[in-house]
């Protein structure tokens, strides 16, 4: 029987914390350590609820808007959509998107400087008629021959609390340190690729079965890519809204970028963010015509080019 904790490790903040936009030491290596073990660590009360609440209105209009699109950007089943927010000066909010916690975590994991080269969103929608009840195969992000160190970082951002009603992901804590292509089903380039073998699940039971945890809104989530997970239903009558970022270490030569605003090019510098943001500026008014029609899923490729190969 593992002695092993169920549920993943969260971390409080300070006043003075908030104040300083910086972990104490502490908090530092506690977040370090889960992520090392773990990982995953959840932030808690970390983003302000009333940034979130003008972002979850706009954005569960828009998530209709996708589901009812001829190509739906569904992700494993119609009732999980993939759902890009909108990045110009209106909308955008240093402490989502750029929050210095969360970069001083993942800068702490993964190296200075890491690069932030993927925004986008994962929605759970209330079941209907044509999208019941369906929970998303278990799977990694990193569905392709990936290091065995940590390379990349998701940072999960819910808009309301998350909980097993409303679709909170289901995590296999501790599953990243040993996951690898060969565990996987489903060739890079399905849609629904990145999925772990049956027998794996049954035997990880054994060691540390999976949990749904409820994540407080305010709060952030750092995870490992090579994580097993999985969506899982929403059950309530409310759209869960949750954002995904990406960090990525900075010696990892992956070539995805950002589309922001022309007006926010000021905002996003290393010395303002601490982060290599991979950003392509574009008009704004353009990107309003863009980011809800974007390619979705797997069009994304999380893998590096340039490969050195026979690296111990």
């Amino acid at each position: 029987m593992s002695t092993l904790p169920a549920l993943p490790i969260s971390i409080q903040l300070s006043e003075a914390e908030r104040k300083s936009g910086k972990l104490s030491q502490r908090n530092l290596e506690t977040a370090a350590r889960a992520l090392q073990r773990d990982g995953l660590v959840v932030i808690e009360d970390l983003v302000p609820h009333d940034i979130l609440d003008r972002m979850n209105e706009k954005m569960i209009k828009e998530a209709y808007e996708l589901q009812g699109k001829k190509d739906s950007p569904f992700n494993f089943n119609k009732g999980n959509i993939q759902q890009d927010p909108l990045l110009t000066e209106e909308w955008f909010n240093e402490e989502v998107f750029v929050n210095p916690i969360t970069t001083q975590v993942t800068s702490t994991a993964l190296g200075p400087q890491p690069s932030l080269r993927f925004i986008s969103g994962n929605t759970a929608l209330p079941p209907t008629s044509t999208s019941p009840p369906t929970a998303q195969p278990t799977h990694t992000d990193a569905d392709f021959d990936h290091p065995s160190l940590p390379f990349a970082l998701v940072i999960n951002i819910p808009l309301i609390t998350m909980t097993p009603e409303n679709g909170s992901t289901e995590i296999w804590l501790g599953t990243h340190a040993s996951t690898s292509i060969a565990d996987q089903e489903g060739a890079r380039g399905d849609r629904a690729s990145g999925r772990i073998k049956k027998g794996l699940l049954e035997e990880r039971k054994k060691v540390r079965g999976p949990c749904q945890p409820v994540v407080k809104k305010g709060s952030v989530v750092v995870r490992d890519l090579r994580l097993w997970h999985g969506g899982m239903p929403n059950l309530t009558e409310e759209p869960r809204v949750m954002l995904a970022l990406i960090h990525f270490a900075p010696w990892y030569r992956n070539q995805m970028t950002v589309e922001f605003a022309n007006e926010l090019k000021p905002r996003l510098t290393v010395e303002k963010t601490g982060l290599q943001v991979a950003a392509k500026f574009v008009a704004g008014g353009e990107l309003e015509k863009l980011y809800l029609n974007r390619p979705h899923g797997n069009f994304y490729d999380f893998d590096q080019i340039e490969k050195i190969e026979g690296l111990f």
